[in-house]
């Protein structure tokens, strides 16, 4: 059997995360998932009724991530932790502050290191999710050259901090708090303030099936990437025959490969010191489109037909390369259409749900 670990997991009832959490959990590691409030909490125990009240799977409670000393309770445990997964940051493209998005997302890492180093001295490895948001700049100009530019994960998005201060435009201020985030991270160890290995996983687009598709009441109250797809193909008012939406971003991860990198980032011995650029490939949303189509015929008067044989990118668009994923991690990535289409039933399904609460 492989060695079990005690994982302390952050952000643990968002979309990812709760896919790590249950992959952690089938491989036999015991874990701490922290939240933001007890009901949360009381919602993660419906979902993982089957681990509660086991020595596998407890909670705990950190409801403002960045104020000093934060983690420094939940990260005290007998046995003691070995591994650190930070998946907790805020992404909703909205217009907010700057230090709604920046605020949260650096304090609340550097806040965990620190606390770590106070408290946990046996964790050996941590993980922290980043993002190709700090890999490459979405919100840039220059998004087509030629020859076209390949991403890899020793790029950084060139967004300043100053221009992230300046504006209340998510597509920069987001992009910039995982920039900020995971560079502070890598900072902390440099400066060797802490005696523990850290990997970072930056995914591009995740979408997929949600871990419990029972809690979500409604669409509105889908994580980002999934509400985008139901807005684009699914929404009240669409039809056939209106265009499908330009995509903004190529680049896709299925959300349990996502998850399943993190577990390898937190366990491969070569993983330590590295940042983890999970891409499975491109995926359009006429690609989407088409897929959904596919997957819910029920359905074909209101998903977007578009031009079902345009599905790529435009000449000059930057593209992407790591595959150190696969050969280090060993990590084998679901294709697109598995992405959408086991996604798909669960949108009718939360869709079904809303409609029947709204006629109580």
């Amino acid at each position: 059997m492989a060695t079990s670990h005690r994982i302390l997991l952050t952000g643990a009832n968002g979309y990812l995360a709760q896919h790590v959490l249950s992959q952690a959990l089938e491989a036999g590691h015991s874990l701490r998932a922290i939240v933001r409030s007890q009901s949360k909490v009381d919602v993660l125990k419906k979902s993982f009724s089957k681990y509660v009240d086991t020595p596998q799977l407890e909670f705990g409670v950190v409801p403002d991530i960045t104020t000093p000393g934060a983690f420094d309770e939940v990260l005290k445990s007998t046995p003691p932790f070995d591994i650190v997964l930070h998946t907790a940051s805020p992404f909703f493209l909205r217009p907010v502050t700057s230090t709604d998005f920046l605020d949260p997302a650096i304090k609340g890492t550097t806040e965990i290191l620190e606390g770590i180093t106070r408290v946990a001295p046996s964790v050996k490895r941590v993980v922290v999710t980043s993002s190709f948001a700090a890999i490459h700049n979405m919100a840039a100009p220059d998004q087509i050259q030629n020859p076209p530019k390949i991403c890899t994960s020793e790029d950084w998005n060139n967004v300043t901090f100053e221009e992230a201060m300046a504006t209340v435009n998510p597509v920069i201020t987001y992009p910039a708090s995982k920039k900020f985030a995971e560079q502070a991270a890598w900072n902390y160890v440099k400066e060797g303030k802490g005696k523990f290995e850290l990997a970072t996983v930056c995914p591009p687009g995740i979408y997929g099936p949600l871990f419990d598709p029972s809690q979500i009441a409604k669409p509105d109250d889908l994580n980002q990437s999934t509400a985008m797809i139901y807005k684009f193909f699914l929404s009240p008012g669409l039809k056939s025959s209106d265009p499908v939406p330009p995509t903004f971003l190529y680049l896709y991860v299925d959300v349990r490969d996502c998850a399943q990198a993190h577990l390898l980032a937190a366990t491969v011995p070569e993983a330590a010191g590295k940042r983890w650029f999970t891409v499975a490939g491109e995926l359009s949303n006429q690609q989407m489109a088409n897929f959904l189509r596919e997957a819910l015929p029920e359905k074909k008067d209101i998903i977007p037909i578009g031009e079902p044989e345009k599905t790529g990118k435009p000449e000059g668009w930057y593209g992407a390369s790591a595959p150190e994923v696969e050969k280090v991690l060993g990590l084998k990535y679901r294709p697109a259409e598995e992405t959408i289409k086991d996604l798909a039933p669960q949108l009718i399904e939360i869709e079904k749900g809303a409609g029947a609460s709204s006629s109580l």
